[in-house]
């Protein structure tokens, strides 16, 4: 063991000087290209003469009642905006994802006031991951003895847990929550005045507001007007809930690193625990004709540990598979007069570490924020190039939440190459050394320390600290080709992560003028 923490800590040393030596080469400066142009589309609309909505005098319109919408809602209510949410189904989601949240995000859970919005829903507290690989494990456990005791992960089902922010944000007068489908944003002269939706009944109006914020979702119609939109999807979740059970480590998220790819377990009540098995591609073997219970009990049940393996086959037989795409979406906005993305409509990252929310959390704060200073939100042109600074603002806890989740999923997959088994298994021998070798990694995982530059450095940290088990005692030509392979891999999995992030706006966010953008004057 000793010689184990030594290894790390050269790995962690080493690991610091190739990535200043590689952010000095890549760090260019580049031009941010503003596209102000509407890519060719259905969803933008120019102002018509149909009904207008009654009440229509909201100072912002909100596109989706989801996560992002609801806390967002109440937040620009809280703060005095009058704030008109449109939500196609008010009814509680059904989802497989979206069900923990993180230590980071609770903590900006409670500094937008909602804490309260986790009580009542048989929410359960989580202080972090059980490792599993090759009948190993090892915990992880969040730092929070700095925090106060209530400051822990939370895990619950994701349709009470919106509907109990939604109750919240609908309760201020001046918010007002309507069920209604959001067909096209209304434009004019290149500025976005209003939407244009379908009621419950049937029947279309239009609602004006100075700023629309569109946060409808993963799926959303709306984005293509408003971003880039560079959606990959790696992989499908297959979700399924197991009761009855006990998880090996109470409190505790669990991955299993299985083959072909990782499977997750995590409480979401009292008696429920989920299972979401990660399946490679954008297929999956199908439900219907029973091919998916055939696929989990012969290929994933031999994988899963024994305290839960009867209550996984259960859980089969009861035959409620569900499945769902994982995406994955860097933010590429084109900054729009009278519009702005919030959430998943915006910016997604695989849900393997559970960092959706945490990021839309933050983005919520930011903005808030952002808005604070400004009684008069009617100069779109000044606002927009004012918001601008919100694309800048968000990036370190966004890219660091946003690289963690792409890298760790491609890392924790299984390889027949014998570099990314080595990775692989440097990985987990890395973070069940502890110490500084666990904390950094689980501390950037939780939302509690959004530093990219922890990031990278504990990244090549373990790439080297592989290498180091290669070479060590005695190197062979096999042995350096394939850790010379590892850190070529290692680069390839983290660098075009980092590109589509913006290496500027994550590692030097100061030397964008973004940044310093003054709120323009009433």
């Amino acid at each position: 063991m000793t010689y184990d923490y030594i290894l790390g800590v050269i790995a962690s040393v080493l690991g610091f000087i190739f990535l200043y030596n590689t952010l000095v080469r890549r760090s260019i400066n580049k031009k941010k290209a503003s596209s102000m142009v509407f890519p060719v589309g259905n969803c933008v609309e120019k102002t018509g003469n149909l009904e207008a909505a009654a009440g229509s005098d909201a100072d912002i319109i909100i596109v989706g009642a989801g996560v992002a919408g609801s806390a967002l809602a109440y937040t620009l209510g809280k703060e005095g905006r009058r704030v008109h949410v449109i939500e196609r189904d008010l009814n509680e989601p059904d989802r497989i994802v979206g069900e923990l949240l993180q230590p980071g995000g609770y903590l900006k859970l409670i500094e937008l006031g909602l804490e309260d919005c986790v009580d009542e829903i048989d929410a359960q507290r989580v202080f972090g991951y059980a490792l599993y690989k090759d009948g190993k494990n090892t915990r992880l456990s969040y730092p929070l003895e700095k925090f106060h005791s209530d400051v822990a992960g939370r895990s619950f089902h994701n349709g009470r847990f919106i509907q109990r922010m939604r109750q919240k944000s609908a309760s201020l007068p001046n918010v007002r929550l309507e069920q209604g489908t959001v067909t096209s944003l209304l434009e004019e002269n290149g500025t976005i005045k209003g939407v244009q939706y379908k009621t419950k009944g049937g029947q279309e109006l239009i609602a004006y507001a100075p700023l629309s914020i569109v946060c409808d979702g993963c799926f959303s119609n709306l984005r293509r007007s408003l971003c880039d939109p560079k959606v990959d999807v790696p992989s499908c979740f297959v979700g399924l809930v197991l009761e009855n059970c006990e998880l090996p480590h109470a409190n505790h998220g669990h991955v299993i690193l299985a083959d072909p790819s990782p499977i997750l377990f995590y409480p979401i009540s009292s008696t429920e625990i989920r299972c979401l098995v990660d399946v490679p591609g954008k297929k999956v073997p199908s439900v219907c004709n029973g091919e998916m219970a055939h696929y989990l009990k012969t290929v994933v049940a031999p994988q899963v540990p024994p305290e839960l393996y009867a209550a996984f086959m259960s859980a089969i037989d009861k035959g409620n598979i569900r499945t769902m795409p994982n995406r994955s979406m860097p933010a590429a906005p084109h900054p729009t007069p009278g519009a702005l993305l919030m959430g998943d409509a915006f910016n997604m990252r695989h849900p393997l570490t559970g960092g959706g929310m945490t990021v839309a959390l933050s983005d919520i704060v930011v903005l808030r924020d952002l808005l604070r200073p400004l009684h008069n939100l009617h100069d779109a042109s000044a606002l927009c190039r004012y918001l601008e600074s919100f694309y800048t603002l968000r990036k370190p806890v966004a890219s660091t939440i946003n690289t963690l989740a792409g890298a760790l999923y491609k890392v924790f997959s299984a390889s027949p190459d014998p570099a990314r088994k080595e990775m692989r298994q440097a990985c987990f021998d890395y973070l069940s050394l502890g110490g500084i070798f666990s904390n950094g990694p689980i501390s950037l995982l939780s939302g509690l320390n959004p530093r990219p530059i922890s990031l990278v450095l504990h990244f090549f940290a373990v790439a080297i600290y592989g290498v180091g088990r290669l070479l060590l005692p005695f190197p062979s030509p096999k042995r350096i080709w394939i850790g010379a392979r590892l850190i070529s891999g290692a680069s390839g999995i983290i660098y075009p992560i980092i590109k589509a992030e913006g290496v500027r706006q994550m590692f030097f966010p100061v030397t964008v003028p973004a940044y310093y953008r003054a709120p323009p004057v009433d």
